[in-house]
């Protein structure tokens, strides 16, 4: 059991985290102030609230979802399918690249709790073709998942991932070759592609410590394409700061749910999800974060209805597809509104 929670930076790592701007006095930090609760939030309540938590926060029926040969697929324009939460594979020039995997059917070290909702465990490791990049934009259960990861390994060539991240991997018996570390603003020249950690206002962590690793999301170019593969964050202003410097980008995936006023400095509202799409310039908004797990209290689909009204009112165009139905570049937006009467 203990391997699942890794372990923190040491040794070299640990070294070049104490070169980094973000790292400061132990720990990295938000270009904003970000307290993981908002002044005033209630411990006590939100623990009330959350061992009696709403039935609707999860659905009373399966998920629909749609099985697609990732072996086989093929288009001519990026292709990115989406698996629930925030796990997607991006397909492009002939590149299988592959977001935040989890697989395992818990977004948490134990297997008792934080279960994926039914019918969306249809994906599982077999499922994947041979993966050029794993992108892992930080280090919480949601995201980065021991078993998922493992059983994945042999078929992962690269994985770039946020500065001191690489620890967990170099623990689980990684290849430290294979693991390519980034600071915010950091490129890399990856074949025809260009990949940029860009800031997040979040926090990581698989203990009760804190900022030990950092937390980013990424820009990925091509000579044709600019996809920005949102982390976990909160709203502030470096979305405008990244859409000016990289923009316009042809789809951002960004989360749109797990909410809650309480800590509403580390993950955004369903409002400030489409206005993040406004503010990179992107073209098309593909929500995560929602549809697999409950980690928060509100409905499990209110994230994607708040978030198509306020798209509709900024005038973002938004693309909702089932699990495992592909969405391809200039060519495929599914916007069936799946998640109504469930």
């Amino acid at each position: 059991m203990s391997r699942i929670f890794g372990k923190n930076p040491s040794g070299k790592r640990l070294q070049q985290i104490l070169l980094s701007p973000n790292y400061r006095d132990g720990s990295f930090r938000n270009l904003s102030p970000t307290p993981v609760m908002v002044e005033n939030a209630s411990y006590l309540k939100i623990m009330r609230d959350f061992i009696h938590k709403p039935k609707d926060a999860i659905p009373h029926i399966p998920l629909p979802s749609l099985k697609t040969n990732l072996k086989s697929a093929h288009s001519e324009k990026p292709m990115i399918t989406w698996f629930g939460h925030s796990s997607y594979l991006i397909q492009i020039n002939g590149k299988n690249i592959l977001v935040d995997p989890v697989f395992s059917g818990n977004a948490s070290p134990f297997s008792f709790s934080i279960k994926a909702f039914p019918g969306t465990n249809l994906y599982t490791e077999e499922d994947m073709p041979e993966i050029d990049l794993l992108i892992q934009t930080h280090d919480h259960y949601d995201h980065l998942d021991y078993k998922t990861i493992m059983r994945l390994q042999p078929k992962i060539k690269m994985v770039c991932t946020s500065l001191g991240v690489g620890s967990h991997f170099d623990y689980w018996g990684w290849n430290e070759n294979k693991i390519l570390e980034f600071d915010w603003w950091e490129s890399r020249q990856l074949g025809d592609m260009e990949l940029t950690a860009v800031p997040a206002r979040h926090f990581s962590g698989r203990s009760f410590r804190r900022g030990k690793t950092l937390w980013s999301a990424f820009v990925l170019r091509t000579k044709d394409s600019c996809i920005f593969v949102g982390g976990d964050s909160g709203y502030d202003e470096h979305f405008k700061t990244i859409g000016e410097r990289f923009g316009p980008m042809d789809i951002a995936m960004l989360e749109c749910g797990q909410y809650n006023p309480a800590w509403a400095h580390i993950h955004m509202m369903p409002e400030e999800t489409a206005q993040a799409s406004i503010d990179l310039k992107s073209k098309l908004l593909l929500p995560v974060h929602w549809a697999k797990f409950s980690l928060a209290l509100h409905p499990w689909n209110e994230p994607v209805k708040r978030i198509i009204t306020k798209a509709n009112e900024l005038g973002a165009r938004v693309t909702t597809p089932l699990i495992g139905e592909p969405v391809i570049i200039g060519e495929v937006y599914p916007e069936k509104n799946w998640w109504l009467d469930i």
